[in-house]
């Protein structure tokens, strides 16, 4: 049986190289302290910032030096914890990053609450005066945004200090995950025994075209998810209950618009994505799902079945390197900057794409400001990871032209957006491996990998931003968010988007489990918004050339100093219609049309 190697026993050269941030732990632990320190540079403006433009001024320049030693200082810990979780070192160091970063979130509140403070008309009235501050504009006018949601400063200096237990529910929820769960080994359909993981399992058995491996393990998988139900329910109820209990200390009129104001997003915009998506693309994946289910022989389309792949005869073993070379190669179209950044991740070590017991599940990609960005991932040989790698690279370019072109306090934009740079690179992948053949078969293959990025997007993000507005609306009620209440709005969910499509069993309600999404304010419907940016976009590089992809270009180095819509706008995308989202719906329709006349 093959073994899951600890962090000890993995080769180094498939590990990310920390050490570009801090040289050791002991650096890092040293920086903790510096910085508990050094937080006076900033503090020593409170209670000052009534008095003119140029305290102002010199206030924030004082805060864009801090925040990006506080990026880079907060990364390496929580780094260091999802490569092993596992470890008793790593799990002190993350909660004692986390302390430090309460602490120092804790002092600094002042900045905003004194901001807030000022009499109407004086940030104008600053920034008249002091041209300096232009770079720093919609930073502040984000900021007094929040005015009328504003507590007083002593108890958004106590939010702040409670940041740690604030946020207990997430870390709760992936020590459960990645520290404590055990699944039961499965057999192949060649009687092999296999070892189940959370990363064994989604990014390598689920794809499985040996069905009786592909459904062992969900069972197996599923079990260990339903001995955990009441425990993982009880923590995401918490997580649900602190952010009602905010909004209404804050006096929004719900949690949702509470959190889209974050986001620069509006209700329509919100309930646009969701409704149009599930009501328009429901038709499309149904239709192929039961292709699949008549070209793969399957007596019932089952939930385990959904990710089979079409074509298991053709489905290649692609290894890390020749992945890389592949996105490498797509993304050469985007011109020389961004080729750089690419060899860069993957020629010096940027990338953590070993399996070890410990290591967090699925993939991500961490910006920190002043270092180059991170990415993890488990690694399974197959082309599905190469899509992911290409996406989680595009997170990794966006920042490093963002961090490039906008200091700290700018660089981030609207979650809205942020989807949008990663699915891109996967649209540029689709194309590149088309353009490269005309063997039908490979045609074949791409747009079901097409397909995969928007069933990833579209469907298992997009439901899960359904589950999202579900519980939201249920807890404003006052209702209680228990284990059996998340499976049946979950079951609810996934009945009506397949129908009769695809067999729901008990076990597919506990996918809220699986995903640490719901941890993260509304970001599962994001992805979809940015995929239908990307979408679009990624048309018009094909179709315009050079033109479209300096646009593109523009969109990424812009970081966060323009609104959502205005950045899509930059890049040839208008979102504040319907017309995108409906376009890239009939798209994912006619890649399914294309389907059904090769088989």
């Amino acid at each position: 049986m093959h073994k899951r190697l600890t962090r000890s026993e993995v080769p180094i050269e498939v590990t990310w190289q920390l050490e570009d941030m801090f040289s050791s732990t002991e650096v890092w632990d040293a920086e903790l302290k510096a910085l508990l320190k050094d937080v006076h540079t900033v503090t020593q403006y409170k209670g000052q910032l009534h008095q003119d433009s140029a305290t102002l001024l010199a206030c924030l320049e004082k805060l864009v030096v801090l925040k990006e030693r506080i990026s880079r200082a907060g990364a390496y810990g929580q780094l260091r914890y999802t490569e092993d979780s596992t470890s008793p070192v790593n799990q002190a160091n993350h909660t004692k990053a986390k302390d430090v970063l309460a602490q120092l979130n804790a002092e600094l509140s002042f900045f905003k609450s004194e901001l807030l403070a000022l009499p109407a008309g004086t940030i104008e009235r600053y920034l008249d005066e002091q041209p300096e501050l232009h770079v720093f504009g919609k930073f502040l006018r984000d900021n007094l945004a929040t005015k009328a949601h504003q507590l007083s400063p002593e108890t958004e200096a106590a939010l702040a200090a409670l940041g740690g237990v604030l946020n207990a529910p997430y870390s709760i929820y992936l020590k459960g995950k990645l520290s404590d769960m055990t699944f039961a080994s499965v057999q192949d359909g060649e009687d092999n025994v296999r070892p189940v993981s959370f990363a064994l399992y989604e990014g390598n058995y689920a794809m499985s075209s040996d069905t009786k491996l592909r459904r062992e393990a969900y069972q197996s998988f599923s079990q260990t998810l339903h001995v955990y139900q009441n425990t993982f329910a009880e923590t995401y109820a918490n997580e649900v209950k602190k952010q009602v209990v905010l909004s209404r200390l804050r006096n929004y009129p719900s949690v949702t618009e509470m959190l889209l104001q974050d986001q620069d997003v509006t209700l329509d915009m919100y309930n646009n994505i969701l409704d149009i998506i599930q009501t328009d693309l429901a038709p499309h994946m149904r239709r192929l799902m039961k292709l699949k289910q008549r070209v793969l022989g399957l007596e019932k389309m089952t939930f385990s079945d959904l990710k089979a792949p079409l074509d298991p005869a053709y489905s290649p073993h692609v290894s890390y390197e020749e992945a890389c070379s592949l996105i490498e190669e797509a993304l050469q179209v985007l011109g020389p900057e961004y080729t750089e950044v690419v060899q860069q991740a993957f020629t010096q070590r940027w990338v953590d794409y070993a399996d070890n017991v410990g290591k967090s599940t699925g993939a991500f990609c961490s910006s920190p400001y002043g270092s180059h960005p991170y990415i993890l991932i488990s690694w399974a040989n197959n082309m599905r990871g190469a899509f992911t790698l290409a996406h989680e690279v595009g997170h990794a370019g966006h920042f490093v032209l963002a961090h490039r072109n906008q200091n700290v306090l700018n660089a981030r934009p609207s979650l809205y957006f942020i989807e949008a740079p990663s699915t891109m690179n996967e649209m540029l992948l689709a194309q590149h491996l088309l353009n490269k053949s005309d063997n039908p078969r490979m045609k074949r293959w791409v747009i079901l990998q097409l397909l995969n990025t928007h069933y990833h997007n579209f469907v298992t993000h997009l439901l899960e931003g359904e589950m999202q507005r579900r519980v939201y609306d249920a807890a404003m009620k006052d209702e209680p968010i228990t284990a059996k209440k998340l499976s049946a709005l979950k079951g609810d969910i996934l009945s009506s988007f397949w129908g009769d499509a695809v067999e729901i069993d008990e076990y597919a309600s506990l996918t809220w489990m699986r995903q640490p999404h719901y941890y993260m304010q509304l970001y599962p419907y994001t992805y979809a918004a940015g995929l239908t940016a990307s979408t679009a976009a990624a048309s018009l590089i094909r179709d315009q050339g050079q033109p479209a992809v300096d646009r593109w270009l523009s969109a990424l180095k812009a970081g966060g100093t323009l609104s959502p819509l205005e950045l899509m706008k930059l890049a040839g995308v208008d979102m504040a219609t319907e017309q995108p989202i409906k376009a890239a719906v009939q798209y994912v329709g006619s890649l399914v049309d294309e389907l059904e006349k090769l088989y």
